[in-house]
């Protein structure tokens, strides 16, 4: 089973990009975030005619992901557990294969001195307390993602300028360490242990594309059981070089039988 992820920043906008891309790649399953539109305005038959089944959630103008699949997912809940009140799309999660999968965005945090980093470390620990769930259950399972979390300091072209940054603060990676220190595996670290400059976020600000001054934050975090079929991940950057490209590029999971 081969599973994207994708931070899209707005699906609308970059459909030919995307739709060119799951062409070519040919995903069985696909994780959206950013797509940036209502669940009503999804440009499904776009993605039903790449013979994908959409499961989204969607807000007018911000947040919103989606879970693609070539096999109908079942069982599909569509908000983070943990606080009801929170009405950000941010979380969809189904079975896929005997898998369950979620696509999530976990908040940025910015500007540390809000409300808004609060906010992020709360949802850290629901994330923490469904896959501690999840685990549990002694099921495979994927998360998969914008996590807005630079794990270490060479996810990140120049860690200094970063340090006080909310997703590269001490409190941001420590809850990181606490989701995967329940015994979940980072996918693209197993794989690659030694890779640097391996970045998955450029900014269209002050030439981070050309001058790859990148960020990895897209990231898969995996179940032991799911860590056991562990055959590959890479990151593609090949879309982010496209016009009117997205922000971030996909990160592809590969899975065996």
């Amino acid at each position: 089973m081969r599973i994207a992820t994708w931070n899209v920043n707005s699906v609308k906008a970059r459909l030919g990009n995307v739709t060119e891309w799951l062409d070519s790649a040919k995903p069985d399953v696909v994780l959206f975030q950013e797509i940036k539109c209502e669940t009503a305005a999804f440009p499904l038959q776009a993605f039903q005619d790449l013979g994908y089944h959409c499961a989204v959630v969607g807000q007018k103008a911000y947040n919103g992901v989606a879970l693609l699949s070539r096999e109908e997912p079942t069982d599909i809940i569509t908000r983070l557990p943990g606080e009801p009140e929170d009405e950000q799309a941010r979380y969809v999660e189904a079975t896929v294969g005997g898998i369950r999968i979620a696509s999530l965005y976990l908040p940025n945090g910015s500007p540390v001195g809000t409300e808004k980093y609060p906010y992020k470390l709360r949802w850290m620990d629901r994330l923490k307390a469904h896959a501690a769930s999840l685990l549990a259950q002694e099921i495979p399972f994927v998360l998969g993602g914008d996590y807005n979390v630079i794990p270490e300091a060479r996810d990140v072209y120049d860690p200094a300028a970063w340090i006080t940054d909310a997703l590269f603060r001490p409190e941001t990676r420590a809850k990181f360490r606490e989701i995967t220190h329940l015994g979940l595996v980072e996918a693209f670290r197993a794989v690659h242990p030694d890779a640097d400059r391996a970045f998955t976020f450029w900014d269209y600000q002050a030439g981070a594309w050309p001058r790859d001054n990148g960020l990895r934050i897209d990231h898969f975090l995996l179940s032991p059981q799911a860590a056991d079929r562990l055959v590959g991940c890479a990151i593609d950057k090949g879309p982010r070089g496209k016009e009117k490209a997205s922000d971030h590029t996909p990160v592809v999971l590969e899975l065996a039988a």
